[in-house]
């Protein structure tokens, strides 16, 4: 398995935690443990979208 590859499972994985975080915030009524765990979403995905932009713009500068 590529290095990105791994990369992007583990940034898949934190993500699917902190959504399940999400669910567990409204089950504890935690106001707090929720906005952490939507943060988290946000960062996790923005962090995995932008890290595939990036390694597709190499790539292609790369064939070119």
């Amino acid at each position: 398995m590529k290095k990105e590859n791994l990369l992007f499972l583990l940034l898949a994985f934190i993500t699917v935690m902190c959504i399940m975080s999400v669910g567990i915030a409204i089950a504890e009524r935690s106001i707090f443990i929720g906005l952490l765990a939507v943060v988290g979403v946000i960062l996790a995905m923005g962090l995995g979208f932008s890290l595939k932009k990036r390694i597709r713009e190499q790539n292609q500068s790369e064939a070119n």
